[in-house]
């Protein structure tokens, strides 16, 4: 059998849901974006993007002796509509990818299975990767045929819309590349509309700054008043770009249990959401993506949530942490309180 559909069937068994083949050559115009979304800032503080170390967008500093990269990707489609969560007011919006188990910790064991049958079956060396090094996944998997980068500059799938996790193995194998994804936005440009903030202020470009996934997952400060009114009831993420996009109607809902909604993340009350200490909150995420946030930025979402609710019957949720001994939380809390009281008068 041809080792490339060997080792497709082997990732389909073990769970993988798309299988792509491409090289590891740099490739200029993958560097060249990077320099520019870095050189205008729109990295934020996410300072691991402007490392000059040179390993960004150059696979082979990242394994010298690599032939082949092998992109690999599962289906995390959502059963539910994931903006329906904004019209409920009193309730945390968290994003998808962040509702089930954390994915970096289950496809990392679908990595190693399949890494390891490789290294015993077809006595290669094989390096995993899932988010874990200096790799620009989006690219990679566009050229290995699994999508194209979208004018949201997340990946799309003909079969999996916008609801993909990525992964990579490096080996020494040499193999048949595959025919880059070709680009099916065309006219569209529902991702740039549906953005609440704006931060998709062109195609294929996006303001990190402004996104507000960075805001309220990777931004470690404050957020300036005129965003903090957009963010709505979203507490930790938001998929709005990505529901919006037509190719996701053609979405299957993820046949992997762990990535489905923790019972207690299905809609969570906002109260609920406020009353978690450190430890409450530790138990409640461990295992889940939201748990590197950690609990300090994530009270901080859960207070912008709170003000731009309308709900005054959160008033004094908001007033408990007014005095907060972080700054962080006690300013977003009173913000939240003055909202909440003009709402009344």
């Amino acid at each position: 059998m041809d080792v490339r559909l060997k080792i497709t069937d082997k990732a389909k068994e073990i769970g993988f849901d798309v299988v792509g083949f491409t090289s590891p050559l740099s490739v200029s115009s993958d560097i060249a974006a990077l320099k520019k979304f870095i050189t205008q800032g729109r990295h934020g503080d996410m300072n691991w993007l402007a490392r000059a170390d040179g390993k960004r967008g150059s696979p082979l500093s990242i394994m010298p002796g690599a032939k082949t990269i092998i992109s690999v990707g599962l289906n995390y489609g959502p059963s539910v509509d994931p903006t329906k969560i904004l019209e409920n007011k009193d309730c945390g919006a968290i994003s998808v990818y962040a509702s089930g188990k954390d994915y970096h910790k289950v496809f990392k064991r679908y990595l190693k299975k399949l890494a390891r049958w490789m290294s015993e079956e077809l006595n290669v060396s094989a390096k995993i990767f899932v988010d874990t090094a200096p790799i620009m996944e989006k690219p990679i998997a566009a050229r290995a045929g699994i999508g194209w980068q979208g004018k949201h500059t997340n990946l799309v799938s003909k079969k999996f819309g916008s609801w993909l996790f990525l992964g990579e193995i490096f080996t020494d194998l040499v193999v048949t590349l595959d025919v880059p994804e070709t680009d099916h936005c065309g006219k569209c440009d529902a991702c740039l509309k549906a953005c609440p903030t704006g931060a998709l202020d062109e195609p294929y470009q996006i303001d990190a700054r402004k996104c507000i996934s960075y805001l309220t997952i990777e931004h470690k400060g404050k957020i300036i008043p005129e965003l903090m009114d957009k963010i709505g009831n979203r507490v930790y993420g938001c998929d709005d770009c990505l529901a919006a996009c037509p190719w996701t109607k053609f979405t299957e809902v993820t046949s992997v249990a762990e990535f489905d909604v923790h019972r207690e993340l299905n809609a969570p009350q906002l109260a609920n959401l406020a009353r978690l200490d450190e430890e409450s909150f530790r138990a409640l995420f461990s295992g889940s993506a939201i748990k590197r946030t950690g609990r300090e930025r994530f009270i901080r979402n859960v207070m912008i949530a709170i003000g731009n609710s309308g709900d005054q019957s959160l008033y004094s949720t908001a007033k408990r942490f007014a005095d907060d001994p972080s700054p962080l939380i006690s300013e977003t809390a009173r913000r939240a309180c003055e909202l909440l009281d003009k709402k009344v008068s």
